[in-house]
């Protein structure tokens, strides 16, 4: 049950049916358009709405394979055939042949899927179609006929190829009779050199000018608008176009023949072609209902054969195709009506979306009962619903003596009357009309009824005391459209479980009315009212400024946890390569020592077996200077000696002494003087060396070689340090220096700190973490390193793994 009976006009579902026929492609689909009617059976309902949704699947998933045009309405065509003696013309059945091929690609699109493919669609097929019906016959009698242009073959019948070729012969004859008549007028300067053969009357003539018609033999059928050319059909010539048009007159008759016997072997199909092209039409009409839903981003969301509405973002599809047009976006709607609450009580100022919230459950709804797809999330669940009652605008009459309120109080009554369980009500400025106290009291008793009736609804209003009376009473929910009370501007939104506030002091704040008005109004209203829009105002205010402190937080949330996840990704990377590169240095150490070991004393031995001959000390010198040089693994400190060790030690530094060659690390002591040192380096003639805590340069030739024995004689200090530190750095250096949250100067200390440890223990590649941020502590670290010449580049680290916040630092 509808009311009222423009229904469709107050909700806009017109505006929808008319689009509909503008996506139809043939008067077919458009008939159905036109059938489109409100239903309340839920199987019927299902039954058409899983039949758009297969629909829309195919046209944006298999847009090629399916057809597109040629949607043609050959009833007429089809009642002509089925009269005795009638026949159809070419054009006719061209029609018929392509309505009926498309048909076929219908079918052939179905055959072509799995059985369980587009199950309704292919339901709709089975109904529509009978084993009488042969397409593929039909189509062959017809494609043997009618070419692609829409005319008669020429080998339709053989009496026809007969008489099509007689008749191309006579005008090939004809035409050259008389281009030689028209070249000897036309040389005679009868005739200008731009005239040409030309018909009149079905018959070949030639142009003249009307001064020299009596020099050719023959008869005149036309003249020119001027009379200064006639065209005359000469003497010669009068026996051909005779019989041209005599084949002409046999030709069609035998096309007449044809098309007879044509439309004799369709008449018998025409019942079950009817039926054909029902279901054409069908296809149309469904097609138009998929590219409805396409445009709108339509859905088949979750049904229920009860009365629900628990809609996600949904929005007006008329509203929504006009925005789309101007690049703009509709605000979306969620609204929920269920037996716990009917009835949404919706407030709020003017121009804030109420009417149009009440608009989009009416029209929306009323599509979905109509078979169509509807604009709204795939979580949302819609219902059904026997009965669509609205009261929206003003029907008042001059005719019937109705004013605004009196219209509205007549289509309560009718509310009252008819609403049940199963009706969906729909009313707009519910109360107004009349003097505002009566108004209030009346709108609250017939709320109080309708609520009684288990109807289900949406009510627009300003009225307090139906704010109040939803707020305590069961079955009812206020909601409001949310507002901007600092801008005072509408957000278009509706939010349910509190009432909203008219905004009226405000708006006409806004609008530049004067103050002492407005401070009237107030005391006019009472401290109750103003108080009460007061508190709906400040709880606006006060809901926006949480509102975006937690969009705020949850920001911050997730970029605290997308750092913890980096810090532990980066973590548990770091702690491998620690492990991994210690136990890698450990490995090399022991190797090393274990090498250098066996080399040594093979040298001590073939020295003390060769006693200490000169040629032979120097070569075995040579060779263990090679093998020195043959070590590619880096120099490591060795771990605390035992006594054994370090005797042998002891002894391998007096063969040293013995060769008496000064390298990297020999311990010397200057000529002529106490002090002794550590070679630091060489260049050229020149030694740097360390005495102490002072470095010095001099000439290698100053300097003579000690063994490790006395030098810990006279100074246990510096083997303290170069033996007990240099195990320590080794065993707990890390090639990671992490910076983050440091201030400059504080940084530049830790890397040089880092830098010096990782040059004694001989590092290559070192890593330092220092952050992003706006690039300050990058850049003067990354300064910092170029005055260490032992650096040869640096480098961001890989994206994965840090990017520009670290510095990969490579050693020469």
């Amino acid at each position: 049950m509808l009311y009222p009976q423009n229904i469709e006009q107050k909700l806009g579902f017109d505006r929808i049916r008319e689009h509909l026929n503008e996506l139809c492609v043939s008067s077919l689909g458009r008939a159905f358009v036109n059938k489109i009617r409100f239903a309340d059976n839920y199987d019927l309902i299902q039954k058409m709405i899983r039949q758009v949704a297969e629909m829309k699947d195919i046209l944006q998933f298999e847009p090629q394979a399916f057809p597109a045009q040629n949607y043609l309405d050959v009833n007429h065509q089809l009642s002509k055939a089925a009269i005795e003696g009638a026949f159809l013309t070419e054009e006719e059945f061209f029609d018929l042949k392509l309505s009926l091929r498309t048909i076929q690609e219908c079918l052939r699109f179905f055959d072509n899927k799995e059985p369980e493919a587009y199950p309704q669609l292919r339901e709709l097929v089975g109904t529509a179609f009978s084993a009488d019906l042969n397409l593929r016959q039909i189509l062959d009698s017809l494609d043997k006929v009618i070419d692609d242009r829409g005319k008669l073959k020429d080998n339709a019948s053989p009496e026809l190829q007969a008489i099509r070729r007689r008749i191309q012969s006579q005008e090939i004859d004809l035409r050259k009779k008389l281009e030689s008549i028209l070249k000897m007028a036309r040389s005679n300067g009868w005739i200008s050199d731009d005239f040409s053969l030309t018909l009149r009357g079905g018959r070949m003539v030639i142009p003249i000018a009307a001064e020299h018609k009596r020099k050719i033999k023959g008869f005149v059928h036309d003249e020119s608008d001027t009379g200064k050319t006639v065209f005359m059909e000469p003497t010669e010539v009068l026996e051909a176009n005779n019989e041209i048009r005599e084949l002409e007159s046999a030709e069609r008759r035998e096309i007449i023949r044809i098309l007879m016997e044509l439309t004799t072997r369709v008449r018998p199909h025409v019942p079950v072609l009817r039926k054909a092209y029902t279901f054409l039409g069908i296809i149309d009409f469904i097609r138009a209902k998929a590219r409805l839903a396409i445009e709108i981003n339509g859905i088949a969301p979750l049904s229920l054969n009860s009365q629900i509405v628990d809609w996600k973002n949904a929005v007006h599809p008329l509203l929504f195709l006009s925005f789309k047009k101007q690049g703009k976006k509709v605000q979306p709607l969620s609204i929920t009506l269920d037996s716990d609450q009917r009835i949404l009580l919706i407030s709020g100022p003017n121009a804030g979306g109420k009417s149009v919230t009440l608009k989009t459950l009416g029209l929306v709804q009323y599509m979905y009962q109509c078979g169509l797809l509807v604009p709204m999330a795939e979580h949302s669940t819609i219902g059904i619903f026997r009965s669509v009652f609205i009261d929206i605008g003003d029907e008042q009459s001059l005719e019937n003596d109705l004013s605004t309120y009196s219209s509205h109080l007549t289509n309560m009554k009718y509310f009252l009357i008819n609403s049940d369980r199963k009706t969906l009500f729909l009313i707009d400025e519910f109360g107004t009309g009349t003097e505002p106290t009566l108004g209030g009291a009346i709108a609250e008793s017939i709320l109080e009824d309708l609520n009684r009736s288990g109807a289900y609804g949406a009510i627009n209003t300003h009225y307090t005391n139906l704010k109040t009376f939803a707020d305590r009473t069961k079955g009812l929910v206020n909601g409001a459209m949310r507002y901007d009370a600092e801008h005072l501007e509408p957000l278009y939104e509706l939010e349910i479980g509190k009432p909203g506030s008219s905004f009226a002091i405000e708006i006409a704040y806004k609008i530049g009315l004067p103050k002492a008005i407005i401070d009237k109004s107030k005391q006019k209203i009472g401290n109750q009212q103003v108080s009460f829009e007061k508190l709906i105002k400040e709880l606006e205010i006060e809901k926006k400024v949480f509102a975006d402190k937690n969009v705020e937080n949850a920001q911050k949330q997730r970029k605290l946890d997308q750092l913890l996840e980096q810090y532990n990704s980066l973590k548990t990377y770091l702690d491998t390569e620690k492990k991994t590169i210690l136990n890698t240095a450990k490995v090399q150490a022991k190797e090393l020592i274990k090498n250098t070991n066996q080399k040594i004393e093979a040298t001590i031995k073939e020295i003390r077996e060769q006693g200490a001959e000169k040629l032979a000390t120097k070569e075995i010198r040579q060779d263990l200077v090679d093998f020195q040089e043959s070590l590619v693994l880096e120099k490591v400190a060795a771990k605390k000696p035992s006594p054994k060790e370090e005797k042998e030690k002891e002894e391998r530094e007096e063969i040293e002494v013995i060769l008496g060659e000064i390298s990297v690390g020999s311990l010397v002591r200057i000529k002529g003087q106490e002090a002794l040192g550590e070679v630091l380096s060489l260049r050229g003639k020149d030694a740097e060396i360390a005495i102490g805590d002072l470095k010095t340069t001099v000439k290698i030739n100053r300097l003579e070689k000690i063994s490790r024995k006395e030098f810990k004689q006279r100074t246990t200090s510096v083997t303290k340090i170069v033996g007990v530190d240099m195990n320590d750095k080794l065993m707990n250096f890390s090639f990671n220096l992490d910076l983050r949250g440091k201030r400059g100067e504080e940084a530049l200390v830790e890397v040089d700190k880092f830098m010096n440890d990782a040059i004694m223990v001989g590092y290559n590649e070192l890593r330092i973490v220092h952050g992003k941020g706006d690039g300050i502590l990058r850049n003067l670290v990354r300064q910092h390193l170029r005055g260490y010449k032992q650096v040869a580049s640096t480098q961001d680290e890989h994206a994965d793994r840090g990017g520009a916040g670290v510095t990969l630092v490579s050693m020469k």
